[in-house]
């Protein structure tokens, strides 16, 4: 099964398979942000459409954050993939140390741009990031 994400003026539609979990961050973008994420590999988002898209990245770390450039919803990002070498935590995965950057990329999916979802299907981790990472 699969769903579609639409941006609040409809510029940006993003199709993905149905997720069962998702991560509510509290960093200092996501809690501006308001998103819950869903997390893809790269190739399983489909954009259907995409006209006036931005993106943004806050630092270094090339999280990129896309944005819809009309109605300014937070659409999706495509960042390293942290959690394949960090616990929600911060600490670092058995065979990676402190200061280990990912080697891979994840593609993030804002589930708050789904109408009619069921989240009672999907289990939401809050995960700490303003203080974890």
């Amino acid at each position: 099964m699969t769903l579609t994400a639409s941006c609040h003026c409809g510029a940006t539609k993003i199709q993905a398979p149905a997720p069962t979990t998702a991560t509510e961050c509290n960093c200092t973008y996501c809690a501006r942000t308001g998103a819950v994420w869903a997390y893809f590999q790269p190739g399983e988002l489909v954009l259907l459409s995409q006209e006036d898209e931005r993106a943004y990245s806050a630092g270094e770390a090339d999280n990129r954050h896309h944005f819809c450039g009309r109605c300014g919803m937070q659409t999706w990002g495509d960042s390293p993939d942290w959690a394949a070498v960090y616990n929600t935590d911060g600490t670092p995965k058995p065979g990676f140390e402190a200061g280990s950057f990912p080697s891979t990329r994840i593609h993030a999916l804002n589930l708050r741009l789904v109408d009619d979802l069921d989240w009672s299907a999907i289990t939401v981790e809050k995960v700490d990031g303003r203080n974890g990472w």
